[in-house]
């Protein structure tokens, strides 16, 4: 049964972010699981009923973490949208961390049918003016493997820099990978 997605937090000319539901439940999976070749090795989101249930009730009930779906304004049926069916992609902020450091880290993926077509690009600009304008926080990180190459597209495009390199950083697929660090903060945002 569709359900009325909740109002965006914040709209670009093709696309708005809004927080993730329990009722996106079966739209998320489907398109992850259309998505495996696009994620993989480097993502695996939930494609399954309970395991959505369990990634969309942390972010939504873990203060240190939130989750913004990017949608569609208006999906183009003759590219993979249905109507109703607007996901294109998803970014969330995890490990927000309040006080004097104000930052948090960010994750993200784009679903098959929206991939190349700049929707991304559009949905993270938007998370992190949101992230440094109504959530108040100063710094962003993403943390990269080295060979993902449209990840790494998509940081420097949204005006992330590069900072570091970190080995054997992350846990992914059985195996400690190691990950390039990219950050931007608000001031390169306001100023740029």
């Amino acid at each position: 049964m569709p359900h009325t997605p909740t109002r965006h937090l914040a709209e670009g000319p093709r696309v708005g972010i809004r927080s993730f539901t329990y009722e996106d439940g079966a739209e998320f999976t489907a398109r992850a699981r259309e998505s495996k070749d696009l994620h993989q090795p480097w993502l695996f989101p939930p494609d399954s009923a309970q395991a959505y249930e369990a990634y969309a009730g942390r972010l939504i009930e873990d203060r240190t973490k939130a989750g913004f779906l990017v949608c569609e304004k208006d999906p183009d049926t003759a590219s993979g949208g249905a109507p109703g069916s607007s996901i294109a992609g998803f970014v969330n902020i995890n490990n927000i961390v309040e006080g004097g450091f104000l930052s948090g880290a960010l994750g993200y993926g784009a679903f098959a049918h929206a991939a190349g077509r700049g929707l991304m690009r559009e949905g993270l600009d938007l998370v992190v003016r949101y992230a440094f304008g109504p959530m108040r926080l100063h710094r962003l990180e993403i943390n990269v493997q080295p060979g993902n190459a449209a990840s790494i597209a998509l940081a420097r495009a949204c005006g992330f820099h590069l900072e570091g390199f970190s080995p054997r950083m992350l846990y992914i697929d059985g195996a400690w990978r190691d990950h390039q660090r990219w950050a931007i903060t608000a001031e390169s945002v306001t100023s740029g």
